[in-house]
Parts: structure tokens; sequence; C-alpha cells
């Protein structure tokens, strides 16, 4: 390779320079850390096999972005891929969208998750809210797995079909998952804590032939019944041949009851365990498809997003391998439900023999350090949670290790949302000085990560420690010419394996096109303010479609939300920038109270204040307005553009999907106060 791979580049002196004088340290990797991580074994490896040397992170993102076929084929090597198959080339066509990566290769996503099985640790921990941990081990799984590829090849299923998931954080959407992957179908899944509506305004799209569902799921110390509501989806689904009943909650409950069609047959899960069978895969191409994960749903029809299987294995072997520092005897724990993509990441860690942990309950049962009982109960290792999650056990004045055994845990991922500057203390004061924080930011769009954590860099407050592997990621202005050190949207600017395919039901790409490549034709914009540092550290400052524009000054609501929830009496906010005609600007700030608090004069003084000393005269609001709760979407997102477009006159029932977000009745709330809009500005 050219020499100026192994050459001084000013961001590395940047890097130092930072290094030596950043006050908002937290963590630096020890010695030990760095040399025995993943990413370092790779940098000995590229000097070992192809004769390439770097001085640290910078140089090999750099290469890794600049020269991509040979870092891709080299992470296919690196992870043994070349003995399960050859290819052609590495990038035919680096076109975006449209990448043909790998052509001529053949795997299985399923296959490789068992590539690395071993008989010294389980594959998967499942803790249901309030239960004791449950083990299976990879030889179950296997088992497991063949008995249900088994069946659905006797259903008649077979590549390029669909099944369907409703189901909780369970081993059985593991299970099911990987034998729909064995068999050659894709699969897509649906969380049960989805309303009807919703489950069937993504699954009538996908159109399967298969359901599995389960009869409920426990959260907050409850259990909830879906019964009803599957009679109701398999009703709206006419696709449907076959049922896989699972009695997860209810040991005696009948499968008869759980379907009116008389042409759908009903299959209980257990029944279909009952047998012995070899576990075959489907010999798949790269790009065959391989899961349907979909959008949120709250800015209009939920997007159908198509992965394959290649893309998927090469993404996550990369993003979990080389970013995360998983490992094969770690126990990998994300807080999630089925329907957000990090219970997929979180699946993906099997890729590398490692065991995750299933959890089905809520975060703060039975109080808010409820994630970190369960980490102890099952002696997690790495653990990923929301940022909401980390704030409220902050809000809360929570100290999880002072109570809790959590000498296992050595990494917490956190994502979602932008994390407050006082959380990311806190992380360090209440788990522990020595647990590395990977703030990581992606999304479903690519199942993976662009920006995160790497075991090489230290960790600084607010700030995401790098751009991942292969993301060619820049922030770039309006001209679409890219910046440093200031604020610009997120692009990136060469092709992932694990972009999508395409989307369901998308008549020439258009919604694809729309959705990505609508401002920079050929690079594709995620749709996040980001700033780029020239240490290669990453601030996200909130979605640019929901970007705060004072007077010509653009600010990020993440911002604000960093200043406005350290104040002890706020528990939640909401804030929205509303162009209004006649070229008026309107930017209220919705407020949830704490327990007891009242929203009087000295409390709206106090967030003014806090807010002109923290940023800025432009960014206090023209109004602070008390609100019973802040409307999200059912992964945690605050939402601000459906509000936003209330706000401007769009009816509540057109913004959001029944059953898609928390607290709907928000929404009607929002529409009634947009009616105020003008005697509010006037005050």
């Amino acid at each position: 390779m050219p020499s100026a791979h192994r050459s001084h580049h000013p961001h590395d002196t940047a890097v130092e320079a930072l290094m030596n004088t950043d006050t908002d340290l937290l963590w630096s990797p020890s010695r030990s850390t760095s040399e025995n991580s993943n990413v370092a074994g790779f940098m000995r490896w590229l000097s070992e096999a192809r004769g390439l040397s770097f001085s640290g992170y910078a140089q090999l993102w750099r290469w890794s972005t600049t020269d991509v076929p040979a870092f891709w084929s080299a992470v296919w090597e690196f992870y043994g891929l070349d003995s399960v198959s050859g290819y052609e080339e590495v990038l035919a066509d680096p076109s975006m969208p449209g990448a043909s990566w790998f052509p001529g290769a053949r795997l299985n996503f399923a296959e490789q998750c068992f590539a690395r099985a071993t008989d010294e640790r389980p594959a998967l921990i499942t803790v249901a809210e309030g239960g004791a941990p449950a083990e299976t081990s990879w030889q179950q799984l296997r088992h497991q797995v063949a008995a249900v590829a088994a069946a659905l090849r006797d259903m008649g299923v077979g590549p390029g079909d669909r099944v369907a998931g409703y189901l909780p954080n369970t081993a059985h959407a593991v299970v099911a998952l990987l034998a729909s992957a064995a068999v050659g179908a894709v699969w897509t899944v649906c969380s049960p804590d989805f309303g009807t509506p919703s489950v069937l305004a993504r699954l009538q799209q996908a159109q399967p032939t298969v359901l599995v569902a389960a009869d409920g799921y426990y959260y907050g110390g409850k259990e909830f019944d879906r019964r009803p509501a599957i009679v109701e989806i398999v009703d709206g689904l006419p696709t449907i041949r076959h049922l896989i009943t699972v009695d997860y909650l209810y040991a005696s409950s009948t499968a008869s009851s759980w379907s009116k069609r008389r042409e759908v047959v009903q299959h209980p899960w257990s029944a279909l365990l009952d047998t012995e069978e070899e576990l075959g895969f489907a010999d798949v191409p790269f790009d065959h498809p391989l899961w349907i994960l979909w959008s949120s749903g709250t800015t209009g029809v939920p997007k159908g997003i198509v992965q394959g299987h290649g893309g998927i294995v090469v993404e996550l072997l990369k993003a979990l391998g080389l970013g995360a520092d998983l490992r094969s005897d770690d126990r990998y724990f994300f807080h999630t439900s089925t329907s957000w993509m990090v219970w997929n990441f979180m699946v993906g860690g099997l890729l590398h023999g490692a065991t995750i942990v299933l959890y089905d309950g809520s975060p703060t049962f039975p109080d808010v350090s409820g994630v970190w009982e369960v980490a102890e109960q099952t002696r997690a290792t790495m653990v990923g949670v929301g940022a909401a999650y980390l704030v409220a056990g902050e809000k809360a004045d929570a100290h999880p290790a002072a109570e809790i055994d959590l000498s296992a845990l050595r990494s917490v991922l956190q994502t979602g949302s932008s994390l407050p500057g006082s959380t990311w203390r806190w992380v360090y004061d209440r788990l522990g000085s020595d647990v590395w924080l990977q703030s990581i930011c992606g999304g479903t769009d690519i199942c993976s990560v662009l920006a995160g954590g790497s075991p090489l860099l230290p960790v600084r407050v607010g700030r995401i420690q790098c751009p991942a592997l292969g993301v060619a990621l820049a922030a770039w202005n309006s001209l679409g010419q890219p910046v440093a050190g200031e604020q610009g949207e997120l692009v990136v600017t060469a092709p992932l394996p694990s972009m999508p395919l395409c989307f369901v039901d998308d008549h020439e790409n258009q919604r694809y096109l729309a959705s990505y490549f609508d401002v920079y034709p050929g690079v594709w914009r995620h749709g996040d303010w980001v700033t780029v540092d020239p240490d290669l550290s990453v601030v996200v400052a909130g979605r640019s479609d929901s970007t705060l524009n004072r007077m010509g000054v653009r600010m990020g609501s993440a911002d604000i939300y960093a200043v406005v929830e350290q104040l002890p009496q706020i528990a939640d906010s909401l804030v929205i920038g509303v162009e209004l005609p006649f070229g008026r600007y309107f930017m209220p700030l919705f407020v949830v109270l704490a327990e007891g608090e009242i929203l009087d004069d000295a409390l709206r003084e106090s967030v003014v204040v806090s807010i002109r000393r923290e940023l800025s005269p432009r960014h206090v609001p023209d109004v602070i307005v008390q609100i019973a709760a802040v409307p999200r979407t059912l992964t945690g997102k605050k939402l601000e553009v459906p509000v936003k477009r209330v706000m401007q006159g769009a009816r509540a029932a057109d913004v959001s999907a029944e059953g898609a977000i928390t607290h709907p009745e928000m929404l009607a709330w929002f529409e009634d106060f947009a009616t105020r809009i003008p005697a509010v500005t006037l005050k």
C-alpha cells in the first residue's frame, strides 16, 4: 500500500493535544485494554498478512474509508469468511443506492450465528420480569432452530417467503429469526406492546404467510394478555396460512381461541420442538433478503427496510467486534423490545460466539435500577440502554454500583438520543470509573453504528468517540461542502454493506431515494446534525428535520434538553421550532414537571437563566408550557417532527399511526394548543 497510510497526519497532532489538555476526560483505555482489544489484533493481523502499518485509530479509519474494497476484504478474511465462500470482487458497483457487494459470495446469517458455537458457555440467557435467569445451551439452540426450520419447510416456506413474529424479547424470537433465516425466508417482527393498527400497518406490507405469536408479555409488574389482539391481527392479514402459537404467559391456554379464520392452520410451539431434526441452511447469495426492519411510522406509513444476509454478517462482525470490542466470552445484554433495531444488533452477538441476554420486562422494575439488577443476575459484561434510562437513574440519584454487584460489567452502550453532560459523569460516578461508556449513533437504516466507541480512544463528556471503521462519515453544509469543527448534515460518502437492499413495495426506489439521497444525490444524508472535531470525536445535536432555526442561527434540540433536563424540577421536555405565516417563528418549550413541582414564575426564570448561561440568549424559548407527558416513539425518541407538523396545522390523526407512540392523547392536546398559538405568541 502507499506509504501515505503510515504517515503523520494533522488529526494525530490534534488527538495528542486534546488528550493532554482536555478537562472533560472521563476514561482512557489502559495499555492492556488497548493491546488486548479486537481492533488491536486486527491491526497486528493487517501488518502480518498485508504489510499495512497504522499508528492509531485515526490512520486506520482513514484507510478503511478511502480504500473501501481493501478494508472490507480484510474484514472478510480476518473473520474467516474466506473459508465459507469466495467472491468475484468486493465492490462491483460503488453507487449509492444500489452498491453491489461481494458478487458471487454465498453465506447464510443463521449458519454464521452457529459458526462459533461452544459447549463452554450458553448461547442465550433469558430473564422474564421478576423471574430467574434461564440458560439455553448452543446445542439446545441448534435443536430448537432445526425443529422450527423443519416445521417452516413443512408449511411450504422457502427462500424469499416472509415469516412474521408478534413476540416479546424471549428465546422464541431468536429461534424464530434463526429458523426463518436458515430456510432463506425473510423475517420481520413486531413487539406485542405495539397496538394492533400499528402492527397491521407493518405486517400488511410484509404479507407474511406464517405468523409466530406469543400470548402476552410482562411489563411493570403486570401481565399483558395479547390473545385478543392476535385474533385481530390474523384477521387483518389475509396472506397468513399458518399460525404458530407460543404459550408464554398462560401454559394452559388453548390455540383454538387465537384465530377466527378456519383456513389458518395453528401449530403449538411446544409441539414443533418435540422432534429431532438436522439443521440445514439455505445456500443464498450475499444480497439475499434476511429481514425487514421498520421505521417508527410517526411521520407516515412505516418504511419496511430490507437488509441482506451478507451485508448484515460482515457489518455486525465489524461493528460489534472491531468497534464495540465484543468477545466470545462476553455476556451481551441490551434492554430492548423486538421492534427496536438494537434487538437485531444484540442477536448479532451470536456471530461472535457471545452469550446474549434477553430480558422481557420494564427497565425500572422493581425500581429504577432494574436493568442493573438483571445485569447482576446474569453477570452481564456489556449492557446496552437508551439514553432516557441513564437520565432516569441520574434523576433518581441512584447509585447502582453501591447496591448491586456490577463487577462483571466492563462496558455500557448508550443510544437512542443524546446524553446530557451531567449523565456522562453520573455513569462514571455511579456505575464505576473503569466502565467504558460507548455512546453510539446509527440506526434502523443500516442496523448498525455510524459513529461509536473504540477501545483505542478516550471517552470525553458529550462526545461519541469516533466514526466507525468503514464509515466515511462527514459533516456537510448546505452547499455539499465538508466542514470540520462546526455543525453540518451527517453524511456518508461511501457505501456500507448493510445499507438497505430496498424498501418494501417501493416503486422505482422513490421512498428510498427521498429518505437518504434527496439533498445530496449519490451521498447518504442520515438526517442528523453533527459536528466532527479534529480529533475525530463526534457530537450529534439532534435530527436535522426538527432543527431549531432562530434568526438564521441553527440550533440542535439536544442542546436545550441537556440544559433543561438537568434541573431537578424538570422530568422531561420537548422543544419545537415552528415556522408560521408572515415570516413568524415560534419556539415553545414544553416541560413535564417532577412530582410535586409547580411551574411558576420562579421556575420559568430558572429555566431561562440556565439556557442563557449555558447556551445563548437565542436558545431561550418564546414560552414555557407545562404538559402531562412527552409523546415518544415506542423506542423512546421524542416526537419532535410530528408535533411540529401538528403546530403547523396538520391533524393529529395524520401525523402518527395509532399504536405507534406512547401517550397518543398528547397529540390531541398539541392540536388544541396549535389553535391558540397566535394568542400565546402575543403574551
